[in-house]
Protein backbone atom coordinates (compact mmCIF):
# COMPACT_ATOMS: atom_id res chain seq x y z
CA UNK A 1 0.00 0.00 0.00
CA UNK A 2 1.41 3.38 -0.80
CA UNK A 3 2.06 5.74 1.80
CA UNK A 4 -0.60 8.39 2.03
CA UNK A 5 0.94 12.34 1.98
CA UNK A 6 1.02 14.15 5.60
CA UNK A 7 -1.06 17.56 5.59
CA UNK A 8 1.94 19.12 6.26
CA UNK A 9 4.34 17.63 3.39
CA UNK A 10 3.30 20.08 0.55
CA UNK A 11 4.16 23.26 2.96
CA UNK A 12 7.61 22.23 4.01
CA UNK A 13 8.12 21.43 0.67
CA UNK A 14 6.88 25.42 -0.07
CA UNK A 15 8.87 26.24 2.54
CA UNK A 16 12.11 24.35 1.77
CA UNK A 17 11.78 26.08 -2.12
CA UNK A 18 11.29 29.70 -0.27
CA UNK A 19 14.50 29.27 1.79
CA UNK A 20 16.54 27.99 -1.47
CA UNK A 21 15.09 30.96 -3.17
CA UNK A 22 15.98 33.08 -0.40
CA UNK A 23 19.78 31.82 -0.24
CA UNK A 24 20.13 32.64 -3.88
CA UNK A 25 18.35 36.36 -3.89
CA UNK A 26 20.84 36.80 -0.78
CA UNK A 27 23.95 34.88 -1.97
CA UNK A 28 23.61 37.18 -5.13
CA UNK A 29 22.30 40.47 -3.41
CA UNK A 30 25.97 39.82 -1.28
CA UNK A 31 28.36 38.87 -4.18
CA UNK A 32 27.04 42.24 -6.00
CA UNK A 33 27.61 44.21 -2.78
CA UNK A 34 31.42 42.76 -2.37
CA UNK A 35 32.07 43.62 -6.12
CA UNK A 36 30.71 47.10 -5.28
CA UNK A 37 33.18 47.86 -2.32
CA UNK A 38 35.70 46.86 -4.31
CA UNK A 39 34.67 48.70 -6.77
CA UNK A 40 35.19 51.94 -4.98
CA UNK A 41 38.24 51.06 -3.79
CA UNK A 42 39.56 50.18 -7.15
CA UNK A 43 38.42 53.39 -8.10
CA UNK A 44 39.80 55.39 -5.00
CA UNK A 45 43.17 53.12 -5.77
CA UNK A 46 43.88 54.28 -9.42
CA UNK A 47 42.89 57.84 -8.80
CA UNK A 48 44.50 58.85 -5.48
CA UNK A 49 46.64 55.83 -4.29
CA UNK A 50 49.65 58.85 -4.56
CA UNK A 51 47.80 60.90 -2.10
CA UNK A 52 46.88 57.91 0.38
CA UNK A 53 50.70 57.01 0.54
CA UNK A 54 51.09 60.34 1.52
CA UNK A 55 48.20 60.61 3.74
CA UNK A 56 49.40 57.29 5.82
CA UNK A 57 53.08 57.94 5.60
CA UNK A 58 52.28 61.63 7.17
CA UNK A 59 49.85 60.53 9.85
CA UNK A 60 51.01 61.25 13.09
CA UNK A 61 51.47 58.73 16.21
CA UNK A 62 48.69 60.03 18.47
CA UNK A 63 45.00 61.36 17.28
CA UNK A 64 46.90 62.88 14.05
CA UNK A 65 47.96 59.28 13.34
CA UNK A 66 44.59 58.01 13.81
CA UNK A 67 42.27 60.57 11.82
CA UNK A 68 44.44 60.07 9.18
CA UNK A 69 44.01 56.53 8.94
CA UNK A 70 40.18 56.93 9.35
CA UNK A 71 40.18 59.44 6.28
CA UNK A 72 42.52 56.49 4.40
CA UNK A 73 39.29 54.11 5.13
CA UNK A 74 37.03 56.21 4.30
CA UNK A 75 38.17 56.94 0.82
CA UNK A 76 39.55 52.96 0.22
CA UNK A 77 36.51 51.80 1.81
CA UNK A 78 38.32 49.80 3.84
CA UNK A 79 40.21 48.89 7.06
CA UNK A 80 42.16 46.36 5.65
CA UNK A 81 43.62 48.03 2.99
CA UNK A 82 44.72 50.72 4.93
CA UNK A 83 45.73 48.09 7.34
CA UNK A 84 47.88 46.51 3.78
CA UNK A 85 49.49 49.75 3.07
CA UNK A 86 50.94 50.91 6.79
CA UNK A 87 52.48 47.14 6.76
CA UNK A 88 54.47 47.74 3.77
CA UNK A 89 55.65 51.39 4.94
CA UNK A 90 56.17 50.03 8.69
CA UNK A 91 58.07 46.85 6.90
CA UNK A 92 60.30 49.74 5.44
CA UNK A 93 60.74 51.41 7.94
CA UNK A 94 58.62 54.79 7.29
CA UNK A 95 55.98 54.38 9.46
CA UNK A 96 57.01 53.38 13.05
CA UNK A 97 54.92 50.76 15.17
CA UNK A 98 53.29 53.15 17.38
CA UNK A 99 52.59 55.33 14.52
CA UNK A 100 51.32 52.62 12.56
CA UNK A 101 49.25 51.12 15.12
CA UNK A 102 47.41 54.43 15.87
CA UNK A 103 46.76 55.02 11.59
CA UNK A 104 44.92 51.08 12.11
CA UNK A 105 42.60 52.02 15.11
CA UNK A 106 41.74 55.09 12.71
CA UNK A 107 41.27 52.91 10.01
CA UNK A 108 38.35 50.67 11.70
CA UNK A 109 36.70 53.63 13.15
CA UNK A 110 36.37 55.10 9.87
CA UNK A 111 35.07 51.82 8.00
CA UNK A 112 32.40 51.83 10.78
CA UNK A 113 31.83 55.29 9.59
CA UNK A 114 31.86 53.77 6.04
CA UNK A 115 29.16 51.67 6.80
CA UNK A 116 26.96 54.72 8.22
CA UNK A 117 27.44 56.88 4.95
CA UNK A 118 26.49 53.43 2.78
CA UNK A 119 23.02 52.26 4.80
CA UNK A 120 22.24 56.73 4.53
CA UNK A 121 18.73 56.37 2.73
CA UNK A 122 19.40 58.40 -0.43
CA UNK A 123 19.00 54.95 -2.63
CA UNK A 124 16.44 57.56 -4.81
CA UNK A 125 20.11 58.76 -6.18
CA UNK A 126 20.74 55.64 -7.60
CA UNK A 127 20.12 56.48 -11.57
CA UNK A 128 21.40 59.12 -11.26
CA UNK A 129 24.98 57.91 -9.97
CA UNK A 130 24.45 55.53 -12.74
CA UNK A 131 23.92 58.14 -15.51
CA UNK A 132 26.89 60.70 -13.50
CA UNK A 133 29.30 57.71 -13.21
CA UNK A 134 28.93 55.70 -16.52
CA UNK A 135 29.20 58.96 -18.40
CA UNK A 136 32.39 59.80 -16.79
CA UNK A 137 33.81 56.53 -17.20
CA UNK A 138 33.58 56.16 -20.49
CA UNK A 139 34.24 59.88 -21.62
CA UNK A 140 35.91 61.41 -19.53
CA UNK A 141 39.36 62.04 -21.36
CA UNK A 142 41.65 62.25 -17.86
CA UNK A 143 42.33 59.47 -15.92
CA UNK A 144 41.16 60.83 -12.55
CA UNK A 145 37.56 61.12 -13.80
CA UNK A 146 37.53 58.13 -15.22
CA UNK A 147 37.95 56.80 -11.78
CA UNK A 148 35.59 59.06 -10.48
CA UNK A 149 33.26 57.25 -12.74
CA UNK A 150 34.05 54.06 -11.64
CA UNK A 151 34.13 55.28 -7.91
CA UNK A 152 30.29 56.31 -8.39
CA UNK A 153 29.33 53.04 -10.61
CA UNK A 154 30.63 51.52 -7.36
CA UNK A 155 27.97 53.40 -4.79
CA UNK A 156 25.07 52.90 -6.88
CA UNK A 157 25.56 48.70 -6.82
CA UNK A 158 26.39 49.47 -3.07
CA UNK A 159 22.67 50.69 -2.86
CA UNK A 160 21.48 48.30 -5.39
CA UNK A 161 22.53 45.40 -3.47
CA UNK A 162 21.09 46.49 -0.37
CA UNK A 163 17.96 47.17 -1.74
CA UNK A 164 18.19 43.82 -3.32
CA UNK A 165 19.11 42.10 0.29
CA UNK A 166 15.88 43.34 1.30
CA UNK A 167 14.02 42.68 -0.94
CA UNK A 168 15.35 38.59 -0.74
CA UNK A 169 14.15 38.83 3.26
CA UNK A 170 11.03 40.57 3.28
CA UNK A 171 9.19 37.28 2.26
CA UNK A 172 11.45 35.05 4.77
CA UNK A 173 10.95 37.39 7.87
CA UNK A 174 7.43 35.73 8.74
CA UNK A 175 8.59 32.04 7.78
CA UNK A 176 8.92 29.27 10.26
CA UNK A 177 12.67 28.85 9.41
CA UNK A 178 13.58 32.13 9.79
CA UNK A 179 12.07 32.06 13.32
CA UNK A 180 13.92 29.06 14.22
CA UNK A 181 17.13 30.77 13.12
CA UNK A 182 16.15 33.73 14.63
CA UNK A 183 15.29 31.74 18.17
CA UNK A 184 18.08 29.54 17.65
CA UNK A 185 20.99 32.84 16.98
CA UNK A 186 18.74 34.92 20.06
CA UNK A 187 19.61 32.21 22.52
CA UNK A 188 23.09 31.59 21.27
CA UNK A 189 24.99 35.02 21.09
CA UNK A 190 28.28 33.75 21.00
CA UNK A 191 27.35 31.57 17.78
CA UNK A 192 25.82 34.53 15.93
CA UNK A 193 29.70 36.16 17.01
CA UNK A 194 31.38 33.15 15.24
CA UNK A 195 29.15 33.56 12.31
CA UNK A 196 29.57 36.85 11.64
CA UNK A 197 33.71 36.41 12.38
CA UNK A 198 33.88 33.91 9.54
CA UNK A 199 31.36 35.66 7.09
CA UNK A 200 33.40 38.97 7.40
CA UNK A 201 36.34 36.73 7.03
CA UNK A 202 34.64 34.81 3.43
CA UNK A 203 33.83 38.13 2.21
CA UNK A 204 37.17 40.07 3.19
CA UNK A 205 35.01 43.03 4.04
CA UNK A 206 34.33 44.08 7.60
CA UNK A 207 32.10 46.63 5.74
CA UNK A 208 30.20 44.23 3.81
CA UNK A 209 29.34 42.34 6.61
CA UNK A 210 28.17 44.77 8.93
CA UNK A 211 26.12 46.19 5.69
CA UNK A 212 24.54 42.90 5.68
CA UNK A 213 24.01 42.29 9.31
CA UNK A 214 22.34 45.79 9.80
CA UNK A 215 19.87 45.62 6.53
CA UNK A 216 18.89 42.31 8.01
CA UNK A 217 17.97 44.29 11.53
CA UNK A 218 16.15 46.81 9.71
CA UNK A 219 14.09 44.58 7.83
CA UNK A 220 13.11 42.73 10.97
CA UNK A 221 14.74 39.34 10.36
CA UNK A 222 16.80 39.62 12.98
CA UNK A 223 16.14 41.10 16.91
CA UNK A 224 18.97 43.56 18.13
CA UNK A 225 20.75 41.41 20.29
CA UNK A 226 21.84 38.98 17.66
CA UNK A 227 22.71 41.43 15.00
CA UNK A 228 25.00 42.99 17.52
CA UNK A 229 26.22 39.61 18.85
CA UNK A 230 26.84 39.57 14.12
CA UNK A 231 28.72 42.48 13.70
CA UNK A 232 31.20 42.16 16.74
CA UNK A 233 32.02 39.25 14.97
CA UNK A 234 32.35 41.00 11.82
CA UNK A 235 35.04 43.22 13.86
CA UNK A 236 36.54 39.87 14.79
CA UNK A 237 36.73 38.90 11.28
CA UNK A 238 38.01 42.22 9.75
CA UNK A 239 40.70 42.44 11.99
CA UNK A 240 42.14 39.40 11.29
CA UNK A 241 42.33 39.91 7.75
CA UNK A 242 45.23 41.72 7.53
CA UNK A 243 47.12 39.44 10.05
CA UNK A 244 46.68 36.35 7.78
CA UNK A 245 47.70 38.84 4.52
CA UNK A 246 51.01 39.87 6.57
CA UNK A 247 52.21 36.30 7.33
CA UNK A 248 54.94 36.59 5.52
CA UNK A 249 56.40 40.08 5.62
CA UNK A 250 58.48 41.42 7.95
CA UNK A 251 58.28 41.33 11.90
CA UNK A 252 57.76 44.66 12.82
CA UNK A 253 54.21 44.74 10.25
CA UNK A 254 53.23 41.77 11.80
CA UNK A 255 53.22 42.71 14.76
CA UNK A 256 51.83 45.96 14.13
CA UNK A 257 48.33 44.26 12.81
CA UNK A 258 48.51 41.45 15.44
CA UNK A 259 48.45 44.42 17.38
CA UNK A 260 45.70 45.74 16.22
CA UNK A 261 43.88 42.39 16.46
CA UNK A 262 44.58 42.10 19.97
CA UNK A 263 42.49 45.18 20.42
CA UNK A 264 39.89 45.36 18.34
CA UNK A 265 39.28 41.36 18.62
CA UNK A 266 39.66 41.64 22.25
CA UNK A 267 37.51 44.52 22.88
CA UNK A 268 34.60 42.74 20.36
CA UNK A 269 35.20 39.72 23.08
CA UNK A 270 34.35 41.79 26.26
CA UNK A 271 31.52 43.44 24.51
CA UNK A 272 30.07 40.29 23.38
CA UNK A 273 30.44 38.94 27.14
CA UNK A 274 28.18 42.00 28.29
CA UNK A 275 26.14 41.43 25.44
CA UNK A 276 25.55 37.57 26.65
CA UNK A 277 24.67 38.58 30.57
CA UNK A 278 22.86 42.03 30.41
CA UNK A 279 21.37 41.60 26.61
CA UNK A 280 18.82 44.37 27.36
CA UNK A 281 21.65 46.71 28.20
CA UNK A 282 22.07 47.89 25.01
CA UNK A 283 18.81 47.78 23.51
CA UNK A 284 17.99 51.30 23.13
CA UNK A 285 14.14 51.63 22.84
CA UNK A 286 14.44 55.22 21.39
CA UNK A 287 15.85 53.92 18.10
CA UNK A 288 14.92 51.49 15.72
CA UNK A 289 16.97 48.07 15.81
CA UNK A 290 19.14 48.87 12.47
CA UNK A 291 20.01 51.86 14.00
CA UNK A 292 20.64 50.73 17.49
CA UNK A 293 23.45 48.04 15.86
CA UNK A 294 25.21 50.81 13.61
CA UNK A 295 25.22 53.26 16.61
CA UNK A 296 27.08 49.94 18.90
CA UNK A 297 29.36 49.41 15.76
CA UNK A 298 30.60 53.21 15.62
CA UNK A 299 30.55 53.55 19.58
CA UNK A 300 32.18 49.90 20.16
CA UNK A 301 35.01 51.45 17.34
CA UNK A 302 35.34 55.08 18.94
CA UNK A 303 35.79 53.25 22.55
CA UNK A 304 38.55 50.61 20.87
CA UNK A 305 40.42 53.80 18.76
CA UNK A 306 40.83 55.97 22.37
CA UNK A 307 41.25 53.40 24.62
CA UNK A 308 44.08 51.35 22.07
CA UNK A 309 46.06 55.21 21.72
CA UNK A 310 46.85 54.24 25.41
CA UNK A 311 47.39 50.54 25.58
CA UNK A 312 49.32 50.62 21.98
CA UNK A 313 52.62 50.15 23.80
CA UNK A 314 51.61 47.04 25.94
CA UNK A 315 50.02 45.35 22.81
CA UNK A 316 53.06 45.74 20.85
CA UNK A 317 55.09 44.25 23.31
CA UNK A 318 53.06 41.76 23.71
CA UNK A 319 52.29 40.91 20.28
CA UNK A 320 56.91 41.06 19.94
CA UNK A 321 56.95 38.30 22.12
CA UNK A 322 54.11 36.70 19.67
CA UNK A 323 56.12 37.34 16.51
CA UNK A 324 60.08 37.07 17.59
CA UNK A 325 62.67 37.94 15.07
CA UNK A 326 62.92 35.26 12.71
CA UNK A 327 66.86 33.40 12.33
CA UNK A 328 67.71 34.04 8.79
CA UNK A 329 66.81 31.01 6.19
CA UNK A 330 70.08 29.47 5.42
CA UNK A 331 70.92 28.41 1.66
CA UNK A 332 70.64 30.54 -1.61
CA UNK A 333 67.17 31.81 -3.84
CA UNK A 334 65.81 29.07 -5.31
CA UNK A 335 65.67 30.55 -8.87
CA UNK A 336 62.26 30.65 -11.38
CA UNK A 337 64.53 30.11 -14.20
CA UNK A 338 64.11 26.26 -14.64
CA UNK A 339 66.35 24.60 -17.48
CA UNK A 340 64.42 21.84 -17.51
CA UNK A 341 61.06 23.78 -19.48
CA UNK A 342 62.96 24.76 -22.64
CA UNK A 343 61.33 21.59 -23.96
CA UNK A 344 58.41 23.77 -23.63
CA UNK A 345 58.75 27.99 -24.96
CA UNK A 346 55.47 28.82 -22.84
CA UNK A 347 56.78 27.24 -19.91
CA UNK A 348 60.13 28.66 -20.54
CA UNK A 349 58.68 31.98 -21.32
CA UNK A 350 56.71 31.45 -17.81
CA UNK A 351 59.41 30.92 -15.68
CA UNK A 352 61.22 33.47 -17.26
CA UNK A 353 58.45 36.17 -16.32
CA UNK A 354 58.48 34.74 -12.83
CA UNK A 355 62.18 35.54 -12.52
CA UNK A 356 61.52 39.04 -13.65
CA UNK A 357 58.51 39.65 -11.05
CA UNK A 358 60.49 38.66 -8.44
CA UNK A 359 63.58 41.08 -9.41
CA UNK A 360 60.73 43.86 -9.70
CA UNK A 361 59.65 42.60 -6.93
CA UNK A 362 63.16 42.97 -4.83
CA UNK A 363 63.68 46.48 -6.72
CA UNK A 364 60.02 47.96 -5.38
CA UNK A 365 61.07 46.58 -1.45
CA UNK A 366 64.48 48.51 -2.61
CA UNK A 367 63.10 51.85 -3.08
CA UNK A 368 60.24 52.34 -0.53
CA UNK A 369 62.42 52.87 2.65
CA UNK A 370 65.59 54.50 0.77
CA UNK A 371 64.10 58.24 1.18
CA UNK A 372 64.23 57.35 4.68
CA UNK A 373 67.81 57.22 4.87
CA UNK A 374 68.08 61.15 3.38
CA UNK A 375 66.67 61.66 7.28
CA UNK A 376 67.88 59.24 9.44
CA UNK A 377 70.81 57.08 8.56
CA UNK A 378 70.76 53.43 9.14
CA UNK A 379 74.10 51.40 8.43
CA UNK A 380 71.81 48.08 8.51
CA UNK A 381 69.18 49.73 6.17
CA UNK A 382 71.98 50.79 3.57
CA UNK A 383 73.08 47.66 3.55
CA UNK A 384 70.32 46.03 3.02
CA UNK A 385 69.40 47.96 -0.50
CA UNK A 386 72.94 47.23 -1.68
CA UNK A 387 72.52 43.30 -1.00
CA UNK A 388 69.60 43.95 -2.72
CA UNK A 389 71.04 45.04 -6.15
CA UNK A 390 73.49 42.63 -5.68
CA UNK A 391 70.19 40.16 -6.03
CA UNK A 392 68.86 42.20 -8.87
CA UNK A 393 72.25 42.19 -10.51
CA UNK A 394 72.69 38.33 -10.60
CA UNK A 395 68.75 37.93 -11.52
CA UNK A 396 68.89 40.02 -14.29
CA UNK A 397 72.29 38.21 -15.36
CA UNK A 398 70.38 35.28 -15.14
CA UNK A 399 67.41 35.97 -17.06
CA UNK A 400 69.36 37.26 -20.13
CA UNK A 401 71.53 34.12 -19.81
CA UNK A 402 67.88 32.40 -20.11
CA UNK A 403 66.82 34.35 -22.95
CA UNK A 404 69.18 34.10 -25.10
CA UNK A 405 69.34 30.16 -24.93
CA UNK A 406 65.87 29.63 -24.93
CA UNK A 407 66.16 31.97 -28.47
CA UNK A 408 68.27 29.11 -29.89
CA UNK A 409 65.14 27.40 -30.28
CA UNK A 410 62.74 27.75 -33.26
CA UNK A 411 60.23 30.35 -31.55
CA UNK A 412 57.25 31.52 -33.10
CA UNK A 413 57.02 35.24 -33.98
CA UNK A 414 54.63 35.93 -30.64
CA UNK A 415 57.26 33.98 -28.66
CA UNK A 416 59.96 36.09 -30.22
CA UNK A 417 58.42 39.00 -29.27
CA UNK A 418 57.59 38.02 -25.43
CA UNK A 419 61.57 36.66 -25.05
CA UNK A 420 62.12 40.26 -26.07
CA UNK A 421 59.87 41.80 -24.29
CA UNK A 422 61.58 40.44 -20.73
CA UNK A 423 64.99 41.20 -22.08
CA UNK A 424 64.19 44.57 -22.28
CA UNK A 425 61.96 45.25 -19.27
CA UNK A 426 64.85 43.23 -17.52
CA UNK A 427 67.14 45.95 -18.69
CA UNK A 428 65.16 48.47 -17.57
CA UNK A 429 64.41 47.25 -13.62
CA UNK A 430 68.35 46.66 -13.57
CA UNK A 431 68.75 50.47 -14.06
CA UNK A 432 66.16 51.26 -11.40
CA UNK A 433 67.82 49.26 -9.06
CA UNK A 434 71.24 51.23 -9.85
CA UNK A 435 69.33 54.28 -9.44
CA UNK A 436 68.54 52.94 -5.88
CA UNK A 437 71.41 51.33 -4.86
CA UNK A 438 74.29 54.16 -6.74
CA UNK A 439 72.63 57.24 -6.50
CA UNK A 440 69.65 57.41 -3.83
CA UNK A 441 71.43 55.77 -1.12
CA UNK A 442 74.55 57.56 -2.68
CA UNK A 443 72.59 61.14 -1.88
CA UNK A 444 71.59 59.72 1.77
CA UNK A 445 75.52 58.59 2.71
CA UNK A 446 76.86 62.21 1.16
CA UNK A 447 73.89 63.78 3.58
CA UNK A 448 75.17 62.18 6.61
CA UNK A 449 78.91 62.89 6.30
CA UNK A 450 78.27 66.29 5.84
CA UNK A 451 75.55 66.66 8.09
CA UNK A 452 73.24 67.97 5.72
CA UNK A 453 69.55 68.04 5.47
CA UNK A 454 67.12 69.13 3.32
CA UNK A 455 64.92 72.25 3.70
CA UNK A 456 60.94 71.64 5.01
CA UNK A 457 59.36 72.44 1.66
CA UNK A 458 62.39 70.53 -0.37
CA UNK A 459 61.52 67.50 1.98
CA UNK A 460 58.42 67.86 1.21
CA UNK A 461 58.59 67.90 -2.50
CA UNK A 462 60.89 64.83 -2.62
CA UNK A 463 58.97 63.10 -0.38
CA UNK A 464 55.72 63.47 -2.34
CA UNK A 465 57.65 62.60 -5.80
CA UNK A 466 58.87 58.94 -4.02
CA UNK A 467 55.22 58.63 -2.90
CA UNK A 468 54.34 58.84 -6.90
CA UNK A 469 56.80 56.91 -7.87
CA UNK A 470 56.45 54.06 -5.24
CA UNK A 471 52.72 54.07 -6.00
CA UNK A 472 53.61 53.83 -10.30
CA UNK A 473 56.00 51.44 -9.08
CA UNK A 474 53.40 48.97 -7.20
CA UNK A 475 51.29 49.63 -10.21
CA UNK A 476 53.75 47.81 -13.01
CA UNK A 477 53.72 45.14 -10.49
CA UNK A 478 50.45 44.57 -10.40
CA UNK A 479 50.13 44.83 -14.26
CA UNK A 480 53.18 42.34 -14.45
CA UNK A 481 50.42 39.75 -12.76
CA UNK A 482 47.32 40.72 -15.05
CA UNK A 483 48.59 42.05 -17.96
CA UNK A 484 44.99 44.72 -17.64
CA UNK A 485 45.33 46.81 -20.61
CA UNK A 486 43.21 49.70 -18.51
CA UNK A 487 46.43 49.19 -16.11
CA UNK A 488 48.98 49.60 -18.26
CA UNK A 489 47.20 52.82 -19.69
CA UNK A 490 47.24 54.43 -16.53
CA UNK A 491 51.25 53.63 -15.97
CA UNK A 492 51.80 55.51 -19.51
CA UNK A 493 49.67 58.06 -18.77
CA UNK A 494 51.76 58.18 -15.42
CA UNK A 495 54.90 58.91 -17.01
CA UNK A 496 53.88 61.83 -18.80
CA UNK A 497 52.57 62.83 -15.32
CA UNK A 498 55.55 62.27 -13.19
CA UNK A 499 57.85 64.38 -16.05
CA UNK A 500 55.53 67.52 -15.53
CA UNK A 501 56.10 66.81 -11.78
CA UNK A 502 59.47 66.55 -11.96
CA UNK A 503 59.74 69.84 -13.56
CA UNK A 504 57.17 71.49 -11.41
CA UNK A 505 59.51 70.47 -8.52
CA UNK A 506 62.47 71.88 -10.54
CA UNK A 507 61.10 75.08 -10.95
CA UNK A 508 60.22 75.06 -6.66
CA UNK A 509 63.92 74.30 -5.95
CA UNK A 510 65.16 76.85 -8.06
CA UNK A 511 62.18 79.70 -6.64
CA UNK A 512 64.15 78.33 -3.18
CA UNK A 513 67.33 79.18 -4.33
CA UNK A 514 66.51 82.78 -5.66
CA UNK A 515 65.11 83.13 -2.35
CA UNK A 516 68.46 82.08 -0.79
CA UNK A 517 67.30 79.20 1.70
CA UNK A 518 70.37 78.28 3.53
CA UNK A 519 69.53 74.39 4.00
CA UNK A 520 68.34 74.95 -0.26
CA UNK A 521 72.12 76.35 -1.04
CA UNK A 522 73.91 73.52 0.59
CA UNK A 523 71.95 70.44 -0.87
CA UNK A 524 70.66 72.00 -4.39
CA UNK A 525 72.95 69.82 -6.11
CA UNK A 526 71.86 66.43 -4.04
CA UNK A 527 68.17 67.42 -3.96
CA UNK A 528 68.05 67.90 -8.19
CA UNK A 529 69.92 63.91 -8.36
CA UNK A 530 67.16 63.00 -6.47
CA UNK A 531 64.90 63.88 -8.37
CA UNK A 532 66.28 63.04 -11.50
CA UNK A 533 66.95 58.94 -10.11
CA UNK A 534 63.65 59.26 -8.84
CA UNK A 535 61.93 60.10 -12.42
CA UNK A 536 64.24 57.54 -13.92
CA UNK A 537 63.28 54.58 -11.89
CA UNK A 538 59.62 55.96 -12.75
CA UNK A 539 60.09 55.57 -16.54
CA UNK A 540 62.14 52.17 -15.88
CA UNK A 541 58.85 50.98 -14.34
CA UNK A 542 56.59 52.46 -16.47
CA UNK A 543 58.36 51.04 -19.46
CA UNK A 544 56.90 47.52 -18.43
CA UNK A 545 52.97 49.20 -20.29
CA UNK A 546 54.53 49.41 -22.85
CA UNK A 547 54.64 45.83 -25.24
CA UNK A 548 50.93 45.48 -23.57
CA UNK A 549 49.40 48.86 -24.66
CA UNK A 550 51.31 48.62 -28.28
CA UNK A 551 49.88 44.82 -28.53
CA UNK A 552 46.65 46.24 -28.05
CA UNK A 553 47.00 48.91 -30.22
CA UNK A 554 46.84 51.62 -28.21
CA UNK A 555 50.11 53.33 -28.61
CA UNK A 556 50.05 56.72 -30.62
CA UNK A 557 53.47 57.61 -32.25
CA UNK A 558 54.95 60.20 -30.00
CA UNK A 559 57.41 60.68 -27.75
CA UNK A 560 56.16 57.71 -25.40
CA UNK A 561 56.71 55.42 -28.14
CA UNK A 562 60.17 56.42 -29.34
CA UNK A 563 61.13 55.87 -25.43
CA UNK A 564 59.82 52.57 -25.99
CA UNK A 565 61.87 52.02 -29.15
CA UNK A 566 64.83 53.26 -27.66
CA UNK A 567 64.32 51.23 -24.23
CA UNK A 568 63.67 48.23 -26.34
Amino acid sequence: MAASAGPDDGAISAGSIAVIVFVLHLAGAVALLIWAVRMIRTGVERAFLTHLRSLVRRAGSGPAGMAGGAAAAIMLQSSTAVAVLAAAFAASGVLAPMQGLAVLLGADLGSAVVALVLLSPIGALVPLLLIVGVGLFQKAARPEWRQAGRILIGLALVFVSLDMIRAASAPVAQSPFAAMAVSYLSRDLVSAFAIGAVLAWAMHSSVAAVLTFVTFAAEGLLPVAPAAALVLGANLGGAAIPVVLTLSGAEVARRMVLANLMLRGGGALLVLAALVFRPGAFDWTDLPPAAQVIALHILFNLAVALAGLTLRRPALAFASRVVPNRAALSGQRISALDPAAFDDTNQALACATRELLRMAERIHGMLLPVMGLCRNWSPETAAAIVDGENDVDRMHFEIKLYVARLQEAALTSEQSRRAMDIASIANNLEDAGDQVSNHLVAIARRMQAKGLSFSKDGWDDLETFHDRVASNAQLALNLMLTSDVETARQLVEEKDRVRRSEQAFQERHLERLRQGNPATLETSNLHQEALRALKQINTDFSLIAYPIVEAAGELRASRLAAASARAG
